[in-house]
Protein backbone atom coordinates (compact mmCIF):
# COMPACT_ATOMS: atom_id res chain seq x y z
CA UNK A 1 0.00 0.00 0.00
CA UNK A 2 0.58 3.30 -0.77
CA UNK A 3 -1.92 5.43 -0.21
CA UNK A 4 -4.27 5.46 3.26
CA UNK A 5 -7.66 7.02 2.71
CA UNK A 6 -10.05 8.04 5.14
CA UNK A 7 -13.69 8.46 5.17
CA UNK A 8 -14.25 10.50 7.82
CA UNK A 9 -11.00 11.74 8.67
CA UNK A 10 -12.18 14.25 11.25
CA UNK A 11 -13.37 11.65 13.76
CA UNK A 12 -11.16 11.62 17.20
CA UNK A 13 -10.15 7.93 16.59
CA UNK A 14 -9.86 8.08 13.04
CA UNK A 15 -7.65 11.19 13.24
CA UNK A 16 -5.75 9.51 15.11
CA UNK A 17 -5.12 6.46 12.90
CA UNK A 18 -4.23 8.92 10.10
CA UNK A 19 -1.69 10.32 12.01
CA UNK A 20 0.21 7.02 12.54
CA UNK A 21 -0.47 6.25 8.90
CA UNK A 22 1.16 9.31 7.98
CA UNK A 23 4.30 9.42 10.34
CA UNK A 24 4.85 6.18 8.94
CA UNK A 25 5.32 7.83 5.25
CA UNK A 26 2.26 7.08 3.29
CA UNK A 27 0.34 9.28 1.37
CA UNK A 28 -2.71 9.51 3.65
CA UNK A 29 -5.98 11.87 2.80
CA UNK A 30 -9.92 11.89 3.47
CA UNK A 31 -13.37 13.17 3.48
CA UNK A 32 -14.73 14.66 6.92
CA UNK A 33 -18.23 16.57 6.71
CA UNK A 34 -17.25 19.62 8.16
CA UNK A 35 -14.43 21.48 8.78
CA UNK A 36 -12.79 21.60 12.37
CA UNK A 37 -10.24 21.77 15.05
CA UNK A 38 -9.22 18.69 14.26
CA UNK A 39 -9.47 18.56 10.41
CA UNK A 40 -7.67 21.90 10.56
CA UNK A 41 -4.59 20.50 12.06
CA UNK A 42 -4.02 17.21 9.91
CA UNK A 43 -3.67 19.66 6.96
CA UNK A 44 -1.18 21.17 8.96
CA UNK A 45 0.58 18.09 9.64
CA UNK A 46 0.41 17.55 5.60
CA UNK A 47 -2.74 15.62 5.52
CA UNK A 48 -4.74 16.26 2.44
CA UNK A 49 -9.02 16.59 3.86
CA UNK A 50 -11.93 17.91 1.71
CA UNK A 51 -15.50 18.45 2.94
CA UNK A 52 -17.76 16.79 0.01
CA UNK A 53 -19.07 13.68 -0.95
CA UNK A 54 -16.49 14.06 -4.04
CA UNK A 55 -14.77 10.36 -5.56
CA UNK A 56 -12.91 12.61 -7.48
CA UNK A 57 -10.56 12.93 -4.10
CA UNK A 58 -10.10 9.13 -4.15
CA UNK A 59 -6.57 7.72 -4.97
CA UNK A 60 -7.02 6.00 -8.13
CA UNK A 61 -4.78 3.04 -8.08
CA UNK A 62 -7.15 0.22 -6.56
CA UNK A 63 -4.29 -2.23 -5.90
CA UNK A 64 -2.09 0.51 -3.69
CA UNK A 65 -4.55 2.08 -1.60
CA UNK A 66 -6.19 0.74 1.58
CA UNK A 67 -9.80 2.99 2.71
CA UNK A 68 -10.60 2.85 6.01
CA UNK A 69 -13.81 4.35 6.82
CA UNK A 70 -16.15 4.76 10.45
CA UNK A 71 -18.89 3.17 10.99
CA UNK A 72 -20.82 6.58 11.54
CA UNK A 73 -20.54 7.05 7.82
CA UNK A 74 -23.71 6.75 6.15
CA UNK A 75 -23.95 2.99 4.36
CA UNK A 76 -25.45 5.29 1.20
CA UNK A 77 -22.24 8.32 1.31
CA UNK A 78 -21.22 8.72 -2.25
CA UNK A 79 -17.34 7.78 -1.82
CA UNK A 80 -17.96 4.69 0.01
CA UNK A 81 -20.30 2.85 -2.29
CA UNK A 82 -17.61 4.24 -5.09
CA UNK A 83 -14.88 1.87 -3.02
CA UNK A 84 -16.77 -0.79 -2.18
CA UNK A 85 -17.89 -1.48 -5.75
CA UNK A 86 -14.47 -0.69 -7.10
CA UNK A 87 -12.75 -3.39 -5.00
CA UNK A 88 -10.78 -1.34 -2.89
CA UNK A 89 -9.74 -2.86 0.43
CA UNK A 90 -11.70 -1.50 2.73
CA UNK A 91 -11.88 -1.80 6.60
CA UNK A 92 -13.70 -0.15 9.21
CA UNK A 93 -11.02 2.11 11.71
CA UNK A 94 -11.52 -0.67 14.56
CA UNK A 95 -9.90 -3.48 12.07
CA UNK A 96 -7.33 -1.22 11.37
CA UNK A 97 -6.53 0.02 15.06
CA UNK A 98 -6.63 -3.94 15.57
CA UNK A 99 -4.35 -4.58 12.97
CA UNK A 100 -2.00 -1.85 14.50
CA UNK A 101 -2.19 -3.25 18.09
CA UNK A 102 -1.65 -7.06 16.97
CA UNK A 103 2.17 -5.98 16.28
CA UNK A 104 2.59 -4.51 20.05
CA UNK A 105 1.90 -5.66 23.86
CA UNK A 106 -1.62 -3.89 23.94
CA UNK A 107 -3.36 -2.16 26.86
CA UNK A 108 -7.18 -1.39 26.37
CA UNK A 109 -9.34 0.77 28.33
CA UNK A 110 -12.88 -0.47 27.29
CA UNK A 111 -16.21 1.19 29.28
CA UNK A 112 -19.46 3.61 28.65
CA UNK A 113 -17.74 6.21 30.07
CA UNK A 114 -14.72 6.87 31.98
CA UNK A 115 -12.39 5.78 28.86
CA UNK A 116 -11.04 8.30 27.31
CA UNK A 117 -9.34 10.19 30.59
CA UNK A 118 -8.17 6.43 31.61
CA UNK A 119 -6.49 5.82 28.56
CA UNK A 120 -5.02 9.15 28.22
CA UNK A 121 -3.81 8.97 32.17
CA UNK A 122 -2.22 5.35 31.57
CA UNK A 123 -0.19 7.00 28.09
CA UNK A 124 1.14 9.98 30.14
CA UNK A 125 2.33 7.56 32.88
CA UNK A 126 4.24 5.26 30.39
CA UNK A 127 5.70 8.55 28.21
CA UNK A 128 6.70 10.61 31.88
CA UNK A 129 8.23 7.64 33.23
CA UNK A 130 10.57 7.02 30.21
CA UNK A 131 9.42 4.30 29.24
CA UNK A 132 7.40 5.49 26.54
CA UNK A 133 4.42 3.88 24.72
CA UNK A 134 1.95 4.45 21.40
CA UNK A 135 -1.03 6.09 21.86
CA UNK A 136 -4.65 6.15 20.24
CA UNK A 137 -6.41 8.40 22.15
CA UNK A 138 -10.29 9.60 22.01
CA UNK A 139 -9.70 12.89 23.42
CA UNK A 140 -6.45 15.36 22.62
CA UNK A 141 -4.14 15.12 25.53
CA UNK A 142 -3.18 18.68 27.21
CA UNK A 143 0.38 17.50 28.02
CA UNK A 144 1.32 16.60 24.00
CA UNK A 145 -1.20 18.06 22.24
CA UNK A 146 -2.49 15.16 20.37
CA UNK A 147 -4.86 11.88 20.50
CA UNK A 148 -1.44 9.72 18.91
CA UNK A 149 1.52 9.23 20.95
CA UNK A 150 4.49 6.80 19.14
CA UNK A 151 7.27 5.38 20.46
CA UNK A 152 9.91 2.66 19.86
CA UNK A 153 8.26 0.73 23.02
CA UNK A 154 6.34 -2.15 21.99
CA UNK A 155 3.21 -0.88 24.35
CA UNK A 156 0.20 0.49 22.62
CA UNK A 157 -2.37 1.77 24.77
CA UNK A 158 -5.57 2.10 22.81
CA UNK A 159 -9.15 3.00 23.85
CA UNK A 160 -11.79 0.46 23.14
CA UNK A 161 -14.19 1.30 21.55
CA UNK A 162 -17.37 -0.46 22.32
CA UNK A 163 -19.66 1.11 19.42
CA UNK A 164 -20.41 -1.35 16.84
CA UNK A 165 -18.58 -3.75 18.47
CA UNK A 166 -15.33 -2.18 17.56
CA UNK A 167 -13.42 -3.40 20.70
CA UNK A 168 -13.74 -6.97 19.43
CA UNK A 169 -11.02 -6.72 17.03
CA UNK A 170 -8.18 -6.07 20.56
CA UNK A 171 -6.47 -8.52 22.12
CA UNK A 172 -5.08 -7.50 24.73
CA UNK A 173 -2.86 -8.28 27.65
CA UNK A 174 -3.84 -5.80 29.67
CA UNK A 175 -7.50 -4.40 29.85
CA UNK A 176 -9.48 -2.18 32.09
CA UNK A 177 -13.39 -1.86 32.09
CA UNK A 178 -14.73 0.94 33.64
CA UNK A 179 -18.30 1.01 33.39
CA UNK A 180 -20.59 -1.10 31.57
CA UNK A 181 -24.04 1.23 32.07
CA UNK A 182 -26.35 1.14 29.28
CA UNK A 183 -25.32 2.96 26.15
CA UNK A 184 -25.57 2.73 22.07
CA UNK A 185 -28.63 0.76 22.44
CA UNK A 186 -29.48 1.62 18.49
CA UNK A 187 -26.70 -1.23 18.44
CA UNK A 188 -26.95 -3.44 20.91
CA UNK A 189 -30.87 -3.63 21.81
CA UNK A 190 -30.57 -3.82 25.99
CA UNK A 191 -28.21 -3.34 28.79
CA UNK A 192 -27.70 -7.52 28.31
CA UNK A 193 -26.44 -7.36 25.03
CA UNK A 194 -24.12 -4.82 25.93
CA UNK A 195 -22.93 -6.57 28.93
CA UNK A 196 -22.26 -9.52 26.76
CA UNK A 197 -20.18 -7.65 24.53
CA UNK A 198 -17.98 -6.36 27.34
CA UNK A 199 -17.79 -10.00 28.74
CA UNK A 200 -17.05 -11.19 24.89
CA UNK A 201 -14.17 -8.37 24.93
CA UNK A 202 -12.63 -9.44 28.71
CA UNK A 203 -12.59 -13.07 27.20
CA UNK A 204 -9.96 -11.68 24.29
CA UNK A 205 -7.52 -10.84 26.89
CA UNK A 206 -4.32 -13.02 26.54
CA UNK A 207 -4.19 -15.71 29.25
CA UNK A 208 -1.20 -13.94 30.78
CA UNK A 209 -2.83 -10.88 30.56
CA UNK A 210 -4.80 -9.03 33.23
CA UNK A 211 -8.74 -8.11 33.84
CA UNK A 212 -8.98 -4.82 36.06
CA UNK A 213 -12.91 -4.22 36.64
CA UNK A 214 -13.99 -1.45 38.36
CA UNK A 215 -15.77 -2.95 41.63
CA UNK A 216 -19.43 -4.10 41.57
CA UNK A 217 -19.61 -4.33 37.71
CA UNK A 218 -21.67 -7.70 37.27
CA UNK A 219 -20.12 -9.49 34.38
CA UNK A 220 -20.28 -13.45 32.97
CA UNK A 221 -16.52 -14.14 33.11
CA UNK A 222 -16.62 -17.92 33.00
CA UNK A 223 -14.19 -17.66 29.62
CA UNK A 224 -12.07 -15.12 30.49
CA UNK A 225 -8.29 -16.65 30.64
CA UNK A 226 -6.74 -13.90 32.59
CA UNK A 227 -6.22 -13.02 35.83
CA UNK A 228 -9.05 -10.74 37.26
CA UNK A 229 -8.27 -7.64 39.76
CA UNK A 230 -10.82 -4.91 40.92
CA UNK A 231 -10.62 -1.47 41.44
CA UNK A 232 -12.32 1.12 43.26
CA UNK A 233 -12.18 4.87 44.88
CA UNK A 234 -15.16 4.38 47.38
CA UNK A 235 -14.41 1.14 48.75
CA UNK A 236 -12.53 -1.16 49.52
CA UNK A 237 -11.13 -3.73 46.34
CA UNK A 238 -7.40 -4.72 45.01
CA UNK A 239 -6.49 -1.11 43.96
CA UNK A 240 -8.45 1.84 46.01
CA UNK A 241 -6.90 4.61 47.37
CA UNK A 242 -6.90 5.11 51.47
CA UNK A 243 -6.24 8.80 53.59
CA UNK A 244 -8.21 10.98 50.74
CA UNK A 245 -7.82 14.78 51.40
CA UNK A 246 -10.09 16.95 49.02
CA UNK A 247 -7.97 19.97 48.89
CA UNK A 248 -8.32 23.64 47.59
CA UNK A 249 -10.04 23.81 43.99
CA UNK A 250 -11.29 20.07 43.87
CA UNK A 251 -7.91 18.49 43.85
CA UNK A 252 -7.57 14.74 45.15
CA UNK A 253 -4.96 13.72 47.58
CA UNK A 254 -4.45 9.91 48.66
CA UNK A 255 -2.49 6.23 49.78
CA UNK A 256 -2.69 3.82 46.68
CA UNK A 257 -2.78 0.94 47.95
CA UNK A 258 -2.04 -2.42 45.62
CA UNK A 259 -1.94 -5.78 46.00
CA UNK A 260 0.41 -9.02 45.38
CA UNK A 261 0.94 -9.16 41.70
CA UNK A 262 3.49 -10.44 38.61
CA UNK A 263 4.19 -8.12 36.29
CA UNK A 264 2.94 -8.65 33.03
CA UNK A 265 4.87 -10.83 30.57
CA UNK A 266 7.52 -11.94 33.24
CA UNK A 267 8.11 -13.84 36.32
CA UNK A 268 8.88 -10.80 38.81
CA UNK A 269 6.83 -10.44 41.71
CA UNK A 270 5.98 -6.99 43.66
CA UNK A 271 4.84 -7.70 46.97
CA UNK A 272 1.86 -5.63 47.64
CA UNK A 273 1.97 -1.87 48.75
CA UNK A 274 1.11 1.37 48.81
CA UNK A 275 1.69 4.78 46.50
CA UNK A 276 1.73 7.46 49.16
CA UNK A 277 1.25 10.95 48.67
CA UNK A 278 -0.11 10.68 45.32
CA UNK A 279 -1.48 14.28 44.18
CA UNK A 280 -4.26 14.68 40.91
CA UNK A 281 -2.71 17.23 38.71
CA UNK A 282 -6.40 17.57 37.67
CA UNK A 283 -9.14 18.65 39.94
CA UNK A 284 -12.66 16.22 40.03
CA UNK A 285 -12.94 13.36 42.01
CA UNK A 286 -13.45 11.58 38.77
CA UNK A 287 -10.14 12.16 37.24
CA UNK A 288 -9.12 10.89 40.98
CA UNK A 289 -11.29 7.65 39.99
CA UNK A 290 -9.97 7.02 36.94
CA UNK A 291 -6.31 7.52 37.99
CA UNK A 292 -6.67 4.53 39.95
CA UNK A 293 -7.57 2.31 36.95
CA UNK A 294 -4.81 3.90 35.12
CA UNK A 295 -2.11 3.30 37.84
CA UNK A 296 -3.58 -0.42 38.61
CA UNK A 297 -2.72 -0.69 34.59
CA UNK A 298 0.78 0.65 34.89
CA UNK A 299 2.00 -1.23 37.68
CA UNK A 300 1.06 -4.39 36.38
CA UNK A 301 2.90 -3.45 33.16
CA UNK A 302 5.70 -3.01 35.33
CA UNK A 303 5.96 1.11 35.57
CA UNK A 304 7.48 2.08 39.61
CA UNK A 305 5.20 3.36 42.33
CA UNK A 306 7.66 6.31 42.25
CA UNK A 307 6.91 7.06 38.25
CA UNK A 308 3.69 6.65 38.94
CA UNK A 309 3.02 9.50 41.40
CA UNK A 310 5.21 11.66 39.43
CA UNK A 311 3.15 11.39 36.30
CA UNK A 312 -0.33 11.76 38.27
CA UNK A 313 1.00 14.68 39.92
CA UNK A 314 1.63 16.37 36.41
CA UNK A 315 -1.22 14.91 34.51
CA UNK A 316 -2.90 18.09 32.91
CA UNK A 317 -6.22 16.47 31.38
CA UNK A 318 -7.89 16.13 28.29
CA UNK A 319 -9.67 18.66 26.40
CA UNK A 320 -13.42 18.27 26.63
CA UNK A 321 -13.11 16.33 29.74
CA UNK A 322 -13.51 18.60 32.77
CA UNK A 323 -11.68 20.99 31.01
CA UNK A 324 -11.71 24.51 32.75
CA UNK A 325 -11.36 27.58 30.30
CA UNK A 326 -12.33 30.05 32.94
CA UNK A 327 -11.43 30.51 36.74
CA UNK A 328 -12.14 33.90 38.23
CA UNK A 329 -13.61 34.23 41.71
CA UNK A 330 -16.67 35.91 40.19
CA UNK A 331 -17.02 33.47 36.94
CA UNK A 332 -15.87 30.35 35.94
CA UNK A 333 -16.32 28.57 32.97
CA UNK A 334 -15.76 24.50 32.21
CA UNK A 335 -16.38 22.45 28.75
CA UNK A 336 -16.97 18.49 29.56
CA UNK A 337 -17.80 15.63 26.45
CA UNK A 338 -20.31 14.37 28.67
CA UNK A 339 -23.49 13.07 26.78
CA UNK A 340 -24.88 9.83 28.48
CA UNK A 341 -26.66 10.30 32.02
CA UNK A 342 -24.19 8.70 34.16
CA UNK A 343 -21.80 11.16 32.68
CA UNK A 344 -23.77 13.99 33.48
CA UNK A 345 -24.11 13.42 37.32
CA UNK A 346 -20.89 12.49 37.44
CA UNK A 347 -19.37 15.60 36.23
CA UNK A 348 -21.74 17.67 37.87
CA UNK A 349 -20.94 15.72 41.01
CA UNK A 350 -16.93 17.06 40.31
CA UNK A 351 -17.89 20.38 39.69
CA UNK A 352 -19.86 20.70 42.90
CA UNK A 353 -16.53 19.15 45.07
CA UNK A 354 -14.25 21.87 42.77
CA UNK A 355 -16.75 24.41 43.26
CA UNK A 356 -18.62 24.42 46.69
CA UNK A 357 -21.06 26.48 46.85
CA UNK A 358 -21.81 28.04 44.00
CA UNK A 359 -24.44 28.27 41.18
CA UNK A 360 -24.20 25.82 38.43
CA UNK A 361 -25.71 27.00 35.38
CA UNK A 362 -25.03 23.89 32.11
CA UNK A 363 -25.63 24.31 28.62
CA UNK A 364 -26.82 20.59 27.60
CA UNK A 365 -26.82 19.61 23.85
CA UNK A 366 -28.73 16.32 23.73
CA UNK A 367 -26.62 13.84 21.53
CA UNK A 368 -28.70 11.07 18.98
CA UNK A 369 -31.96 10.97 18.56
CA UNK A 370 -31.89 7.27 19.67
CA UNK A 371 -30.18 8.28 23.05
CA UNK A 372 -32.19 10.80 23.83
CA UNK A 373 -35.38 8.24 23.20
CA UNK A 374 -33.89 5.82 25.24
CA UNK A 375 -32.80 7.74 28.45
CA UNK A 376 -34.75 10.46 28.64
CA UNK A 377 -35.90 10.33 32.37
CA UNK A 378 -32.43 9.74 32.70
CA UNK A 379 -31.08 12.65 31.64
CA UNK A 380 -34.39 14.84 33.37
CA UNK A 381 -33.11 13.01 36.61
CA UNK A 382 -29.26 13.62 36.07
CA UNK A 383 -29.96 17.45 34.91
CA UNK A 384 -32.04 18.07 38.23
CA UNK A 385 -28.98 18.15 39.83
CA UNK A 386 -27.88 21.70 38.33
CA UNK A 387 -29.30 24.79 39.37
CA UNK A 388 -29.86 26.51 36.35
CA UNK A 389 -30.26 24.78 32.80
CA UNK A 390 -29.82 25.90 29.18
CA UNK A 391 -31.07 23.01 27.04
CA UNK A 392 -30.43 22.95 23.20
CA UNK A 393 -31.82 20.95 20.30
CA UNK A 394 -30.90 17.40 19.79
CA UNK A 395 -27.53 17.21 17.60
CA UNK A 396 -28.35 14.58 15.24
CA UNK A 397 -24.99 13.15 13.89
CA UNK A 398 -25.29 10.07 12.05
CA UNK A 399 -29.11 9.71 12.82
CA UNK A 400 -32.16 10.67 10.99
CA UNK A 401 -35.09 12.13 13.24
CA UNK A 402 -37.30 10.24 15.13
CA UNK A 403 -41.06 11.56 15.46
CA UNK A 404 -41.90 12.65 18.96
CA UNK A 405 -38.42 12.98 20.04
CA UNK A 406 -37.00 16.14 20.54
CA UNK A 407 -34.92 17.95 23.50
CA UNK A 408 -38.40 18.72 25.01
CA UNK A 409 -38.92 14.63 26.29
CA UNK A 410 -35.87 16.05 28.83
CA UNK A 411 -36.86 19.26 30.02
CA UNK A 412 -40.65 18.67 30.59
CA UNK A 413 -39.20 15.83 33.51
CA UNK A 414 -36.27 18.43 34.55
CA UNK A 415 -37.34 19.26 38.12
CA UNK A 416 -35.58 22.50 38.94
CA UNK A 417 -37.52 25.72 37.45
CA UNK A 418 -34.90 27.61 36.61
CA UNK A 419 -34.63 25.99 32.71
CA UNK A 420 -35.17 27.09 29.00
CA UNK A 421 -35.42 25.49 25.89
CA UNK A 422 -33.33 27.64 23.07
CA UNK A 423 -31.87 27.15 19.60
CA UNK A 424 -28.16 27.57 19.37
CA UNK A 425 -27.97 30.04 16.98
CA UNK A 426 -29.46 31.91 20.32
CA UNK A 427 -27.30 31.00 22.75
CA UNK A 428 -24.77 33.42 22.72
CA UNK A 429 -26.94 36.71 22.41
CA UNK A 430 -28.75 35.07 25.28
CA UNK A 431 -25.88 34.20 27.68
CA UNK A 432 -24.53 37.96 26.45
CA UNK A 433 -27.68 39.34 27.90
CA UNK A 434 -27.63 37.08 30.84
CA UNK A 435 -26.43 38.73 34.24
CA UNK A 436 -26.31 36.03 36.82
CA UNK A 437 -23.67 33.59 36.09
CA UNK A 438 -21.35 31.83 38.03
CA UNK A 439 -20.25 28.49 37.01
CA UNK A 440 -21.40 28.16 33.72
CA UNK A 441 -21.17 24.79 31.95
CA UNK A 442 -21.02 22.95 28.54
CA UNK A 443 -22.11 19.59 28.00
CA UNK A 444 -22.39 17.52 24.92
CA UNK A 445 -21.07 15.48 22.45
CA UNK A 446 -22.07 17.32 19.39
CA UNK A 447 -21.01 20.57 17.92
CA UNK A 448 -21.34 22.10 20.79
CA UNK A 449 -17.36 22.37 21.67
CA UNK A 450 -17.86 25.15 18.21
CA UNK A 451 -18.85 27.90 21.24
CA UNK A 452 -16.06 27.48 23.52
CA UNK A 453 -14.16 29.92 21.97
CA UNK A 454 -17.16 32.44 21.76
CA UNK A 455 -18.28 31.47 25.40
CA UNK A 456 -14.74 32.10 26.74
CA UNK A 457 -13.90 35.35 24.99
CA UNK A 458 -17.67 36.58 26.04
CA UNK A 459 -17.10 35.69 29.69
CA UNK A 460 -13.33 37.04 29.76
CA UNK A 461 -14.74 40.28 28.14
CA UNK A 462 -17.32 41.17 30.40
CA UNK A 463 -15.20 40.28 33.02
CA UNK A 464 -12.48 42.74 32.14
CA UNK A 465 -14.59 45.68 31.39
CA UNK A 466 -15.72 45.17 35.11
CA UNK A 467 -12.46 45.21 36.53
Amino acid sequence: MKNVYFIGIGGIGMSAIARYYNHAGYNVSGYDKTPSKITAALKEEGISVHYTDDISFVPEDVNETLVIYTPAIPKDMGELVYVMEKGYRTVKRSLALGEIASTQQCLAIAGTHGKTTTSTLLAHIYTHSGEGCSAFLGGISKNYHTNLLLSNNKVIVAEADEFDRSFLQLYPEIAVITSTDADHLDIYGDTDTIRAAFAEFAGQIKPSGYLIMKKGISLALEDVKAKVFTYSFTESADFYPSEVEILQGGYFKFNLNYPQFKIAGSNETVAAGTIEGCLMGVPGWINAENAVAAAASALLGGISPEKIREALAAFSGVERRMDIHVNRPECAYIDDYAHHPKELSSAIGSIRNIFPGRKVCAIFQPHLYTRTRDFANDFAQSLSMLDQLILLEIYPARELPIEGVTSKIIFDNVTISDKIMIKKENLMEYLENKKDIDILVTFGAGDIDRLIVPIKEMLEKRMNIKG
